[in-house]
């Protein structure tokens, strides 16, 4: 008989699980819950879930409580009788009522390999690290944030073309690869589930959009890390000083090259990029963006758009 599970997600990270589950008879997927429909585009139409979309091309039920610790929704979860509720970037924090309610838990994949970088954002932090790895945590779901026991690891390395969207594609297929086997092994007694060393444990915050600014003074290197960091989003940024104005300037690829000078300043811009002098070294834009256009190669970007040698590049809009 397959083992039942209700699949909690709503961003894209978690499809892969769901499309995985979905085409395994070794498992029955009963009902997906997802966050409501939420305003999108400027249009603000309400548009749902990547999961929701995944869900209803299967034809399984969709749940949508705006708060999961509703009675009425929590009663219907428990008339499921579910072997599993595994739980993929849902975006609520889960009551003891929902915890208790599968037969085997609530499996949890996060994109880190567990203590290290418990949070809202492990993909970005590995980057802005420059970690030469990361990898895929399946564990059981605890009251705390990330805090619950392990039942497998599943590590990759970090490429250094790599940037937060590549490394997310790649861990949300890794998750999905890793997630069937380690609920049919723990349901069959094969693996136990052992505690994280919470000593060990490092914790990330929630990204804002103002974290992309790119600061000159630091090394190149770091900024580096922060564009593969925030790229797609929010974006790393700096601004240009044009007639007096400050043009926004979207960075999405850069190298560190060998050249000195005072931070933020010019020091070449030809085909092969546009070289900025950082704290230490400094950094070769290859493609970026002006506000309200589309992103470029940095040969593209300058047949349109003038930045000269010596010049500077500024922290702000002031």
């Amino acid at each position: 008989m397959p083992l039942r599970v209700i699949f909690m997600g709503t961003a894209e990270l978690a499809c892969a699980s769901l499309q995985a589950l979905l085409a395994s008879p070794k498992f029955s997927v009963q009902a997906v819950v997802t966050q409501p429909d939420r305003p999108k585009g400027r249009d603000l139409k309400l548009t749902p879930s990547e999961v929701k979309k995944v869900a209803l091309a299967a034809n399984i039920p969709v749940l949508q409580p705006e708060r999961a610790r509703e009675p009425q929704f929590i009663e219907q979860l428990k008339q499921l009788a579910p072997d599993y509720i595994v739980v993929i970037a849902y975006g609520q924090i889960l009551p003891r009522a929902i915890l208790d309610t599968p037969k085997f838990g609530c499996v949890n994949v996060h994109t880190s390999l567990l203590p290290q970088y418990r949070g809202a954002a492990p993909i970005q932090a590995a980057l802005l690290n420059g970690d030469p790895e990361t990898g895929v945590t399946i564990m059981q779901m605890d009251e705390g944030l990330d805090t619950g026991p392990i039942l497998s690891q599943h590590p990759i390395a970090i490429e250094a073309t790599d940037d937060a969207a590549t490394l997310h594609d790649k861990l949300a297929i890794v998750g999905a690869e890793g997630l069937l086997p380690t609920l049919l092994d723990f349901a069959a007694g094969k693996i136990q589930a052992r505690p994280q060393n919470h000593s060990e444990a490092t914790h990330v915050k929630k990204i804002k959009k103002e974290d992309g600014q790119l600061d000159w003074k630091l090394p190149a290197r770091v900024l580096q890390n922060r564009i593969r960091a925030f790229t797609p989003w929010p974006g790393a940024f700096t601004f240009q000083k044009v007639n007096d104005k400050a043009r926004l300037l979207k960075v999405w690829r850069a190298e560190v090259v060998s050249a000195q000078g005072e931070p933020g300043t010019v020091l070449a811009a030809d085909n092969s990029g546009v070289v900025v002098a950082c704290g230490q070294d400094a950094l070769r834009i290859l493609r970026l963006q002006r506000e309200g256009g589309r992103q470029m190669s940095a040969a593209e970007f300058l047949q349109g758009n003038s930045i000269r040698s010596g010049e500077q590049f500024v922290t702000s809009q002031s």
